[in-house]
């Protein structure tokens, strides 16, 4: 189905034709247009996502009606409202589609066969957490000891295609900021 997958995965462990084809029987293909919602705040959250074509954001709205965006996805990146797939509750954060996206999906239970069923499915995910993990502990850490300014810069500097792709006001709604004074900038 995906030969990216297949790449992505062997870039942490070697897989053999026969433990690929094993893999990629535990997914399903999914096509989105721009817009489009894969998870809904509120719903239940089936899939975890990786994203094969296209870009995504994952926002949380507050009681205010404010929109947070958490993160964003593209190619070659997982992404799913988290903490509502793996405990089976509803979703608190919506992940929308920025561009016409094409992910695989994984069910967590498709995800636990494959990681009782092939260790090297097990380390692969062990492994993927650990960097996210990492990686929302120093934006934490930035929005915590960094100005505006440094922010951007960072996430310039880290996710240089990102800026292009999306428009300036996401941006700044990422950096917990307004447009203008992303602008100002």
């Amino acid at each position: 189905m995906s030969a990216q997958l297949r790449e992505h995965i062997e870039k942490i462990v070697p897989l053999t034709d026969e433990e690929y084809a094993f893999v990629i029987s535990h997914f399903k293909g999914g096509n989105y247009k721009k817009h489009q919602f894969l998870i809904q705040q509120g719903d239940p959250v089936p899939y975890n996502y990786f994203v094969l074509k296209g870009l995504l954001k994952l926002v949380f709205t507050d009681d205010s009606e404010k929109q947070h965006i958490i993160s964003f996805a593209m190619e070659d990146w997982w992404e799913s409202d988290y903490y509502a797939f793996n405990m089976k509750t509803n979703a608190t954060m919506s992940l929308e589609c920025l561009e016409d996206t094409e992910v695989l999906c994984l069910s967590l239970e498709d995800s636990k066969k494959l990681c009782d069923e092939l260790q090297k499915m097990e380390r692969f995910f062990l492994e993927k957490a650990k960097f996210g993990y990492l990686s929302a502990q120093r934006r934490i850490i930035s929005s915590l000891t960094s100005n505006v300014r440094e922010r951007y810069e960072q996430l310039l500097k880290q996710y240089p295609s990102l800026i292009q792709r999306v428009p300036k006001s996401l941006i700044a709604a990422y950096l917990g900021v307004s447009r203008e004074t992303l602008s100002r900038l």
